[in-house]
């Protein structure tokens, strides 16, 4: 007699267990859980939604539970707390369902003793929990002192305030076509944003009309805007530089550039391949260091969206919130700066080179420009302008660098948050 596959929630727990105990990330948790297949569409929504709340809203949580219960006996004891916690006051799942679900999931833990506590303590989250929670400090609670610190530090009180807010709300699903944005918005029954992206609603993506052809791809509003600040590139030479998984190069190949895909994982790359053949456009793919690589012949443009600590996503990858350090921060800042420099390069005179990260940390944007330009790099920066961004005007810098925030297009649903930095190459 065959197993019974487990259910969205044992499910929601596993993944919320190896990010929070094996300090795994959600996305690589959820693609490689042995029964997510066994799920259907809608459950494994389910599941990752509940698992992505939990861990958004953990600060939260947990300050609640240690209200009722103090230290809670075991991690998954934890937990299952926090998941019904979770269901109860953020997403409004009825609370005999709730309840009595998380009590099935201690039972199907073969922790049957502790049946009684999740009972009692999610019984009394229910009738005083939500009187709690209006009395919370929602942004302290769930952002970590370091991160905190350093968006107080840098942004200010209240643009950091906002900041945090608006990493504690769920994205919206954006698409980046490669034809007519105002056609396809139609077609998909979606929103066209002033940056040229489409927005909807969350579904199953490979239903919608134009996925199979390659149409269009999902991309989040910012991420779609580096690479639209080389400008015209039909027919030059581009080298999008950390390439995976290719939603760039994708932009890239459809703008009708030659474009060269480098990544250090071939692992990664194969997604690279995967979307080009789905979108049916083509590229180079070379698996190397960039660090290290160098090419025959000197580009028109390079895009590098280096590798960063991705603060700027926590709205889609709320793992980050508690995978992340200020230490991880700083070695990154070091990978950045040999990266920079050795995409600086390859760019021939006259060339462009840009330079982006989806992180919110300072030291992983201007600065890493301002060093390259203090050292004689031969390079100008080329200001950015609203105009070329949708009008986003309060996403420019003083020095004409990009910096979106995570609550620009505030009532559109918000973006994620990138840094980018366009220089010429000096004749």
């Amino acid at each position: 007699m065959s197993k019974k596959a487990p259910s969205p929630r044992h499910v929601a727990l596993d993944l919320v267990s190896e990010v929070l105990d094996r300090r795994r990330l959600l996305d690589e948790a959820f693609a490689a859980h042995p029964h997510m297949a066994s799920l259907e569409g809608r459950d494994r929504a389910f599941a990752r939604l509940l698992a992505a709340t939990t861990l958004r809203r953990q600060g939260q949580i947990d300050a609640l539970v240690a209200k009722f219960v103090g230290k809670p006996p075991t991690k998954l004891i934890r937990h299952v707390l926090r998941l019904g916690v979770a269901q109860l006051l953020f997403l409004e799942t009825p609370p005999h369902a709730a309840i009595a679900t998380s009590v099935d999931l201690t039972r199907e833990l073969a922790l049957n003793g502790f049946a009684g506590l999740v009972n009692a303590v999610l019984r009394r989250v229910d009738t005083e929990g939500r009187v709690l929670l209006a009395a919370q400090d929602a942004v302290r609670l769930n952002i970590p002192v370091w991160l905190w610190n350093s968006w107080d530090s840098h942004y200010g009180p209240e643009r950091a305030a906002a900041i945090a807010a608006a990493c504690l709300t769920e994205a919206s699903l954006d698409i980046t076509v490669a034809g007519d944005p105002a056609a396809w918005a139609e077609r998909l029954e979606a929103q066209l944003l002033p940056t040229g992206s489409l927005r909807r609603s969350g579904c199953d993506i490979t239903a919608l009309p134009g996925f199979e052809d390659g149409a269009w791809w999902v991309q989040d509003a910012a991420a779609a805007l580096p690479a639209r600040l080389l400008g015209d590139i039909q027919g030059k030479r581009v080298a999008d530089l950390c390439a995976a998984p290719g939603g760039k190069t994708l932009q890239l190949a459809a703008a009708g550039a030659q474009v060269t895909a480098i990544d250090l994982s071939e692992k990664r790359l194969r997604r690279v391949h995967e979307n080009l053949a789905r979108a049916k456009l083509s590229a180079e793919i070379i698996a190397a260091d960039v660090a290290a690589w160098q090419p025959e012949t000197l580009f028109d443009g390079v895009l590098l969206d280096a590798p960063c600590s991705a603060t700027g996503t926590l709205r889609r990858h709320p793992d980050g919130l508690w995978l992340k350090s200020a230490a991880e921060v700083t070695k990154l800042a070091g990978v950045q700066a040999r990266l920079l420099r050795a995409a600086a390069a390859m760019v021939r005179p006259g060339g462009t080179l840009l330079y982006c990260v989806c992180s919110l940390q300072a030291e992983e944007g201007a600065p890493q420009i301002d060093a390259l330009l203090a050292e004689g790099a031969p390079f100008r920066r080329k200001p950015i302008t609203p105009s070329e961004i949708g009008g986003l005007a309060e996403a420019i810098t003083p020095d004409g660098d990009l910096r979106t925030l995570p609550y620009h297009m505030g009532e559109l649903g918000g973006m994620d948050a990138f840094f980018a930095a366009r220089l010429e190459r000096l004749p």
